[in-house]
């Protein structure tokens, strides 16, 4: 596909998915640790949970969440600037760390949680809001008991590399409130 097949691809399913989803907010924690984190994303896509206020903050959400891979799309905007004139790098570290950390969460039975331990970025190239959508896809190297590892890219619609990330997260046993 050439570049604006792809965009034109990627603005359709945005709209499908923003049709599906509830408004911004957070899931009773009962409700999140009482299933595996497939049913929490496959109930997200349901709009029968709410999607992360964070992507709302940001302009990014999810488009695809399958189990050990989860794809963001997002819009790099002119709020989202540092001074120097490019996307602040804490735009690329978020929508990189919510990509690769709903991969993991996507191997998590229920009852179970994680956390990000540590976030590594590579930031190849800036990004302004002359790039009209980007997306992050997270992917799952390993997933055990205590310990899981995931690696994402940020990828415009011409194909060109933003960002690499890879992260380790600590998963953990829900305590109830």
């Amino acid at each position: 596909m050439t570049p604006n097949q792809v965009l034109t691809s990627w603005r359709e399913k945005e709209v499908a998915v923003r049709a599906r989803l509830l408004a911004p907010g957070v899931a009773p924690r009962a409700q999140v640790f009482g299933t595996t984190g497939m049913e929490v994303f496959d109930a997200i896509f349901a709009g029968k949970l709410p999607p992360a206020p964070i992507g709302d903050s940001l302009d990014f959400i999810p488009v695809h969440v399958e189990p050990r891979l989860a794809i963001f799309q997002g819009k790099p905007l002119l709020r989202h600037y540092n001074p120097l004139g490019t996307v602040h790098g804490g735009w690329f570290c978020t929508l990189l760390d919510s990509a690769v950390g709903c991969a993991v969460h996507t191997t998590l039975p229920a009852a179970k949680g994680y956390t990000t331990l540590e976030l590594k970025v590579n930031m190849l190239r800036p990004l302004t809001d002359a790039v009209p959508l980007v997306r992050a896809e997270g992917k799952v190297v390993h997933a055990g008991r205590q310990i899981a590892i995931a690696e994402g890219r940020i990828v415009g619609p011409d194909g060109k590399l933003y960002a690499h990330a890879t992260t380790t997260c600590m998963i953990f046993d829900h305590i109830g409130d």
